[in-house]
């Protein structure tokens, strides 16, 4: 009792704080929407977002980080096929004039979630609310002479360094018949934004104290985040479904091959949920309308039984004096915070 009663005082101090801080400043709370996986890429002074929902990707536009707008489904599951069900974690990219849009698809509906593969879609158009044709499964695996050998993949995500383009994503190293399978970080080369062209390289595993205890170790969702000439890997590892969901990061050491694995060094957690905020993780990030503030967007759990019921969070984040990004700790709901500048 005296335990949670010095919680609760101290999160009421907290919030007394931070509301008179920003006294006379507009302001937000999280939560800011249901949902999970949340993704965002700015164009223009605009935000477009992208997430799965009824059997399909939606794509929204908004002049906001708060507030994601009004969501447009643009592409629908096939009927039938590897892509037709368990549509998970899409992300919208702008390159070269068109719209990508990458996926996770499975060809069953439901668990167990053996069947996954990444894929992606290619606007016909600039216009990311057109219409999109889809470019085929990704292949991720060891053999890239044979096609049927891709191997279980989830969370890709497209990086261009130096004049060349890779894929990053989590998957398994052989596929299996149970979904209580260990994940990994892979990364391969792209001929373009739609084609890998190279057998995938392991990066990384869950292998860390932090990274490890539960019922099952993995890493997932890994997202670029660039800036002074230095490239990160944030990524989320523990149990989706629990809440121990955290962050943890990857660094490029600098000049080094992004194909060898020891050319990136670990650090983490650099994010992680606390008894108010469960299980924070899978992330994006963006800059404040003005440019000058940077934002990490994540989900956390709303309760501790273990689950998939999910909200969406947004705040800002700082840097360390090395040049690595310092998130922080996650703000309790109901904590005012300033609106990102420009806003």
């Amino acid at each position: 009792m005296k335990i949670k009663m010095r919680s609760s005082f101290i999160s009421g101090v907290l919030l007394l704080f931070v509301s008179l801080s920003v006294l006379g400043q507009e302001v937000f709370t999280n939560p800011v929407r249901d949902g999970a996986d949340p993704w965002v890429f700015e164009k223009d002074g605009e935000y477009y977002y992208c997430a799965s929902h009824g059997g399909g990707i939606t794509v929204s536009k908004s002049t906001k980080l708060t507030d994601q707008g009004e969501m447009v489904q643009v592409w629908k599951s096939p009927e039938s096929g590897w892509n037709s069900a368990n549509i998970w974690a899409p992300e919208i990219h702008h390159i070269d004039g068109r719209w990508f849009i990458y996926y996770t698809g499975g060809s069953k509906p439901g668990s167990p979630f053996i069947h996954q593969r990444s894929g992606v879609l290619r606007s016909t158009t600039d216009d990311a609310f057109g219409s999109y044709e889809d470019m085929g499964m990704l292949y991720t695996g060891d053999n890239i002479q044979d096609p049927h050998s891709v191997v279980w993949a989830i969370d890709l995500t497209p990086w261009h360094h130096r004049g060349q383009w890779y894929a990053i994503w989590s998957g398994w190293e052989e596929n299996r018949d149970t979904d209580k399978t260990e994940q990994h970080l892979y990364i391969a080369e792209m001929s373009n934004p739609y084609t890998i062209s190279s057998n995938r390289v392991k990066l990384t595993s869950p292998v860390e104290a932090w990274e490890t205890g539960g019922p099952l170790d993995l890493i997932e969702g890994p997202q670029m985040l660039e800036r002074n000439g230095k490239t990160f890997i944030i990524y989320s590892t523990r149990e989706s479904w629990l809440k121990e969901y955290r962050l943890g990061q990857l660094i490029l050491r600098d000049g080094s091959d992004p194909l060898l694995p020891e050319s990136w060094e670990k650090k983490g957690p650099v994010f992680m949920g606390t008894n108010e905020v469960l299980g924070a993780g899978h992330c994006s990030f963006a800059k404040s309308p003005d440019g000058t503030e940077d934002w990490i967007l994540y989900h956390s759990k709303k309760t501790e039984q273990p689950g998939w019921d999910r909200d969406i969070r947004l705040q800002p984040f700082t840097w360390y004096p090395d040049g690595s990004p310092n998130f922080g700790t996650p703000l309790p709901a109901g904590v005012a915070i300033p609106v990102p500048s420009g806003e």
